[in-house]
């Protein structure tokens, strides 16, 4: 048997795996385990640590606030250390190769970088050094505490940067070739690291799907973390729920987003999102959201990869069991919630006047909140001075007899070619067509392009034209398809859910 690779870092010697034709480290550590008196509190460096240590598993997942979520099986408490990450290299003793980092997604309250629909072989099999990253989620990562500082989950993704940079050289990658990349709340973690100044020159190139406009403002921030300390019995403070098991926590984080419908009617339209913690926007962390800092000049472009579904809300309609159910009047509440102030409403009922219920209120969230801010990061990032290059992915999904379409996440097993994973298998059905492979291979080939050369192999989106890539049977490139929501959003931004 050969012998296993081994790489120096910064902080210790890692021994990983041999996996087909690349070399594989999991569960590294960037930053202390945030825990006891680290619990709530800004990633902490590591100690070095002396002779080998082994990186074969991934390490646990950060508590996450799902339906039925509980620690994994297989170790005691599931262990703390969340703060981790893994890197897939062709060659560590490579130089210069391009550097992949995903950030996972999962609405702010969850994310797992084990899950094997982010396997990296096909990136590092086209000579790319894949990274992916754990941080933490829901009331650990983003709850409003005092006494701790916001977006902490913000701060986990930034410290990984920083490993990157110090470590990703002995791995065979080239520090100054960076991209990151993330989908849904991976994208929109991206899209703040766009414009906060720790981040600045940890990344060279950003690849954002589905970017989601869900931010926060400290006033209805405060009251979310005190009703949440509230079914415990305790103050919002890291003081106060430093003793709370984080499972538990996480549980009633769960329990807390799925009663908000009904008894929160006061937090307006983050009582219909069904999650109760988003990022902040604090003023300290994080000054403001990315769009209007973007294209204020507040923070430089850079070179970006951006894209979205055409039917970005059906998953969630579908996996709610809501799909063929919802009336004139769930239609009403999603304009006077979601279209933007003060006359989308009426601009949505204009411009698609033969539209039923149910496909009325599926474009309006469909757009409020992913295709609208993914779109108008495009326009922000291109006004601070950057390229950006945009997509929609079109593809009818063959799975479940057809009725997810083009829905969020599809994107996510075509771009890594996953397709065979258990959620690709969900997304695309056991038996892809001729058409999904074709899709998944053009995505591969445009990421992989994209964080060689910063170009995806179609031109870019500027005023006038906005060109944009259309990934379906036969994808073309053409004007933006979704004109009818782009002038009714245009010169607004998403603006942070706020009490009412």
């Amino acid at each position: 048997m050969s012998e296993q690779p081994c790489v120096r870092t910064v902080e210790g010697l890692v021994e990983g795996r041999r996996r087909q034709e690349h070399a594989v480290f999991r569960g590294i550590p960037y930053a202390r385990p945030p825990v006891g008196a680290l619990r709530f509190a800004a990633p902490v460096p590591l100690r070095p640590w002396e002779g080998k240590r082994q990186a074969a598993e991934f390490g646990p997942p950060p508590p996450q606030s799902v339906p039925h979520a509980g620690p994994p099986a297989g170790s005691p408490a599931a262990g703390t250390d969340w703060l981790t990450l893994n890197v897939c290299t062709p060659d560590p003793g490579a130089a210069g190769l391009p550097v992949l980092v995903w950030i996972p997604g999962g609405a702010y309250v969850a994310a797992d970088s084990s899950d094997a629909m982010y396997d990296p072989a096909a990136l590092a099999a086209a000579g790319l050094v894949a990274v992916s990253v754990n941080y933490r989620v829901g009331a650990e990562g983003f709850a409003l505490l005092d006494g701790a500082p916001p977006n902490r989950g913000f701060l986990d993704q930034i410290a990984a940067l920083e490993w990157v940079r110090r470590n990703i050289a002995a791995f065979g990658g080239d520090p100054g070739r960076v991209t990151v990349a993330g989908q849904s709340a991976g994208a929109g973690s991206i899209a703040a690291l766009l414009t906060m100044e720790p981040a600045r020159g940890l990344f060279r190139r950003a690849i954002t799907h589905s970017v989601p406009g869900w931010y926060c403002t400290r006033a209805l921030a405060e009251q979310v973390a005190g009703a949440l300390a509230e079914r415990l019995g305790a103050a919002p403070t890291a003081a106060a729920l430093s003793g709370v098991d984080p499972w538990r926590l996480a549980g009633e984080l769960t329990a807390l987003g799925a009663e908000l419908p009904g008894r929160h009617e006061s937090w307006g339209r983050l009582a219909r999102a069904g999650i109760a913690v988003f990022p902040v926007v604090d003023g300290e962390v994080l000054s403001e959201t990315p769009w209007p800092a973007l294209a204020g000049g507040r923070a430089g472009g850079t070179e970006l990869l951006v894209g979205h579904t055409r039917d970005e809300f059906r998953l969630f309609s579908v996996m709610t069991g809501r799909l063929g159910t919802f009336t004139d009047a769930d239609a009403r509440t999603a304009l006077e919630l979601f279209a933007p102030a003060p006359d989308g409403a009426a601009a949505y009922r204009a411009a698609h006047p033969g539209a039923s219920a149910e496909e009325l209120l599926e474009t309006v969230y469909s757009d409020a909140l992913f295709r609208m801010p993914s779109l108008r990061l495009a326009e922000a990032n291109a006004a601070a001075g950057g390229t950006s290059f945009l997509f929609e992915l079109r593809l009818n999904s063959p799975a479940m007899g057809g009725v997810l379409g083009a829905c969020h996440s599809l994107d996510v097993p075509l771009a890594f070619g996953t397709l065979d994973s258990p959620t690709g298998r969900g997304l695309v059905g056991d038996l892809p067509t001729p058409g999904t492979l074709a899709v998944s291979r053009e995505l591969q080939r445009a990421w992989i392009r994209f964080a060689t050369t910063g170009a995806p192999g179609w031109a870019a989106h500027r005023p006038g034209e906005r060109l944009t890539r259309v990934l379906e049977d036969e994808p073309r490139t053409m004007p933006y398809p979704e004109e009818a929501s782009r002038r009714i959003w245009e010169g607004r931004a998403p603006a942070p859910f706020d009490l009412v």
